[in-house]
């Protein structure tokens, strides 16, 4: 099983979501950054949730590094960070040993590992695991900030209610700092609690898009053929647990246009070249072009609900019915925000060392 991601910055992941801890190790982080680790916590915060709107399984995620870090700066060695889970229940699965849940990876996992894999809350294929990833991809976002690198990322619609997009064509998006839950409009956040709190009652769960956007990123950047900015941002992506889908700039809408309406025409803009739209999302042959990066992804409803439903026995194959108990989110799209932006910068940190080398804050061109 490869839990590594990354080619240059790597970060490697550990543990199952009712084990005594989880974590993850970061390697070719530049040597020398001063760490906020006021700022970690603050996006661990984020991770958390609103109350009324996420799991009522609440963990303290206190961040341990454990080493990468001598008086508060990187040193360019391995950075470990350890998250120890304080509130398990592992009675909540007993159950489900023996009854996969649908959808989940219960099944899978089951047959994969030979029924020896820890499966209760899902084990190492948990949402649980994506609190060391947010710790990861925290630190490495203050690097890009320090960079001139802004990252994003928003709740663009939550089963039927929407949110604003962002604004694909102007060249700078100001706003996308600002954009992170819980910072919705009032009138739309008040209308995503309402539909959460009838999907709750109803014992069901929703779905959803988020949006990101990236600004600064310098033109050039990526791998082709295959670790296209594209294809490294889908790789990313698709390990979060929940997301089915992914599009940059007009995504799926390019399939309705004519070339005249697609292409995005090249203008000169007090001597920065730039385009006057970014149907393709800020990439082009899979380099970046120095447009925002902008893709959305497809949050699948939670599949852990409390109504009842059909699976089977694993012990005699028998067709037969499971009602899920325990602690879950009803919109796993709530809270993926900033899992999301850290995956973005884990995914941006490991294309600018390919390209630059492992001391890239120092040699990015501003």
């Amino acid at each position: 099983m490869r839990n590594t991601f990354g080619n240059v910055l790597t970060v490697t992941l550990f543990g199952e979501s009712h084990g005594p801890e989880t974590g993850c190790v970061l390697d070719g982080l530049p040597a020398g950054f001063a760490v906020d680790e006021e700022q970690l916590k603050a996006d661990m915060a984020k991770r958390q949730g609103l109350p009324e709107l996420s799991t009522a399984r609440r963990e303290a995620d206190e961040i341990r590094i454990v080493s990468g870090l001598y008086q508060g700066k990187t040193t360019g060695t391995p950075l470990t960070i350890m998250i120890a889970n304080q509130n398990v229940r592992r009675s909540d699965y007993d159950e489900l040993t023996d009854k996969p849940r649908p959808s989940h990876a219960d099944y899978t996992q089951y047959v994969r590992y030979r029924g020896y894999s820890d499966r209760s809350g899902g084990g190492h294929f948990s949402a649980r695991l994506t609190a060391p990833l947010t710790a990861a991809g925290s630190l490495v976002k203050q690097m890009l900030v320090s960079a001139g690198i802004e990252i994003g990322t928003h709740v663009l619609c939550l089963g039927d209610l929407n949110d604003r997009p962002f604004d694909a064509v102007q060249p700078e998006i100001r706003e996308i700092s600002e954009k992170n839950p819980p910072v919705l409009e009032d009138a739309v956040l008040a209308e995503m609690k309402a539909a959460v709190a009838a999907a709750r009652t109803e014992g069901d769960s929703l779905g959803g898009e988020l949006e990101t956007a990236i600004c600064g990123l310098p033109v050039g950047i990526g791998e082709p053929f295959f670790d296209t900015v594209e294809g490294h941002f889908a790789k990313a992506m698709f390990a979060i647990p929940g997301v089915k889908g992914i599009e940059f700039g007009a995504g799926f809408e390019l399939a309705k246009m004519k070339g005249s309406q697609a292409n995005d025409p090249f203008v000169n803009r007090e001597g920065k070249i730039e385009t006057e739209a970014n149907h393709s999302g800020g990439i082009n042959g899979g380099l970046t072009n120095g447009m925002p990066v902008i893709f959305r992804t497809v949050y699948r409803p939670t599949p852990s609900i409390g109504l009842p439903q059909k699976t089977v026995r694993l012990s005699d194959g028998e067709e037969t019915t499971l009602t899920i108990h325990g602690r879950h989110d009803p919109a796993i799209v709530l809270r993926a925000p900033v899992i999301q932006d850290a995956m973005s910068c884990l995914v941006i940190g490991d294309l600018l060392a390919s390209f630059y080398g492992v001391q890239w804050l120092e040699k990015i061109n501003r």
